[in-house]
């Protein structure tokens, strides 16, 4: 049913210190809307600083649309608070605009632009706000306001030294790089138990579908909302934050040389679909960066991606091909509406544990449609997860098993795990995760989504989220920061413009935007 790690939690347990000093990092994004449930129109606040530079509070698509990011950090409660002082700044900076809590966006209005995010007059910033055009009109402006967290995880180089007998430096690359690869294909494979214990989308305002046509058998409430009574995650579905042309080109997992080639093959490979689109409108506006099924390497849109800290001007692709893979980026998390935070640490234990399985279990090599296949049991998840008795098909095996059934025989593996992370700290923190997370087997209505979606057809999403919304301002309004000071962010506010103002003397005359463009194409 799922591999057999017996052997292997054996060896973790007669090596634990092997996975102590865990790296984490959180990436959280919000719609910034207006007291009334609308998205708000406002640009990004002047006092937050450069969303091109500064290091905590940026943009993602839109003006509107935050992203907060917290540094590594292998304290679980201090990256945590971390966080929750971004949260705090934020909030005393908006006025009555509030942070929406939820994955899908709150009310749109058939008429509202939705305004992409700025960055400036420097060739970099106009390209990162040209790409965003260019997304815009390949996929739609309201796909790209969907918001999630980001969950980045590393283990610590004593792991892969104690687990594959690293000693040989001219080896590290390599066998780091496998490892983590075999994370992936594991995560690939069992990965849907993440929108099903954690999935809080199962539902969407109906004004998210204007224009658009779905083949999901969506229910209709009278507070005009479309649901499906047992979804977890609309986020992940086919309406949701998803790029299905990368089918387009074989992107696999197998061994790292293979994953850079089809990554770069995608930014270079012309689609079909945005050749007829073309690069510039009528008036010569730009409208995508390039035709290439990928415009740059941040549109591969999947679950996890493996990732390396760039150096300034480098691609993903090249740092991962000169100095190998550095972590994951988890991305299968929809916003925890019922945290202040959009995250809680059950979670961050959960996906601790769960990725040290993916990391020690055995994982065969598998093609593009072997990870095609996989989609299915994420489809079905994502769309009927709580059904009673769902069951799913296992590497395209003939036999069906009960989901509930394997979230408990994962678990059962996850608790050794977690006694293990718990000696380092001699609270059973991860052990309790485990425990309470087998209730969500035993009953899917204890899932997020189970517990969400009767709130919502009760109250509706709009008049759901924006009293969660208050409640989480004013909670944030009067809490003290905890590890930060006023004057960080006022000193970071102030280098990130700084720092944007010399990138755009730095440009000269002849560093127009289409010197940037060949860089694309």
């Amino acid at each position: 049913m799922i591999p057999d790690v017996s052997q292997a939690l054996s060896w973790l347990e007669s090596h634990p210190d092997s996975i102590k000093g865990i790296r984490r990092g959180i990436e959280r994004e919000t719609l910034r809307v207006n007291p009334n449930g609308l998205l708000a129109t406002t640009p990004h606040p002047r006092c937050f600083g450069s969303p091109l530079t500064h290091k905590w509070i940026t943009t993602d698509f839109a003006e509107s649309l935050l992203e907060l990011i917290t540094p590594a950090d292998d304290d679980i409660d201090h990256l945590l608070a971390f966080l929750s002082d971004l949260h705090r700044h934020t909030s005393r900076n908006l006025g009555k605009e509030l942070m929406w809590p939820m994955s899908m966006p709150c009310k749109i209005h058939p008429n509202q632009k939705i305004q992409l995010a700025q960055y400036g007059s420097s060739s970099l910033g106009q390209m990162k706000t040209q790409y965003r055009q260019g997304l815009k009109n390949r996929y739609g402006a309201l796909m790209q306001i969907i918001a999630g967290v980001h969950y980045n995880f590393s283990l610590p180089l004593s792991f892969w030294k104690s687990w594959a007998d690293l000693y040989d430096e001219r080896c590290e690359k390599e066998i780091i790089s496998a490892g983590y690869l075999q994370m992936i294909r594991n995560y690939y494979r069992l990965g849907w138990v993440i929108p099903y214990l954690f999935g809080a989308s199962p539902a969407i305002c109906s004004s998210f579908m204007q224009g658009q046509t779905s083949t999901l058998p969506f229910e209709y409430s009278e507070n005009g909302m479309l649901f499906l009574p047992y979804a977890t995650s609309l986020r992940l579905s086919e309406i949701g934050y998803l790029n299905r042309s990368q089918n387009a080109v074989d992107i696999t997992f197998n061994n790292l040389e293979d994953y850079v080639s089809s990554l770069k093959k995608a930014t270079q490979t012309p689609s079909k679909r945005f050749v007829m689109m073309g690069v510039k409108d009528k008036e010569e506006n730009r409208i995508q960066l390039n035709t290439n099924i990928l415009q740059i390497e941040d549109e591969l849109y999947i679950p996890i991606r493996p990732k390396r800290v760039t150096r300034c001007g480098e691609a993903q692709s090249d740092a991962l091909k000169l100095r190998g893979i550095e972590y994951v980026e988890v991305r299968a998390l929809d916003i925890n509406p019922f945290s202040p935070i959009g995250i809680t640490s059950e979670q961050i234990r959960f996906l601790d544990m769960f990725l040290i399985w993916c990391a020690i279990a055995e994982a065969p090599n598998i093609d593009s449609f072997g990870l095609l296949n996989t989609r299915k049991n994420w489809d079905l998840i994502i769309t009927e997860g709580r059904k009673c008795g769902q069951t799913i098909n296992i590497d395209c095996q003939k036999t069906q098993h009960l989901v509930s059934e394997i979230g408990k025989n994962l678990l059962y593996d996850l608790n050794r795990i977690g006694k293990i992370l718990d000696n380092f700290n001699k609270y059973p923190n991860y052990q309790k995760v485990c425990q309470n997370l087998q209730k969500f087997f035993d009953n899917p209505n204890l899932t997020y989504s189970g517990r969400l979606l009767p709130i919502l057809k009760s109250n509706g999403i709009k008049n759901t989220g924006l009293s969660l919304a208050l409640q989480y301002k004013e909670k944030f309004n009067r809490e003290s920061l905890e590890v930060l000071k006023t004057h960080s962010f006022i000193n970071e506010a102030k280098k990130s413009k700084i720092n944007q103002e010399k990138l755009e003397a730095t440009d000269t005359k002849i560093q127009k935007l289409d010197t940037i463009y060949t860089i694309y194409n």
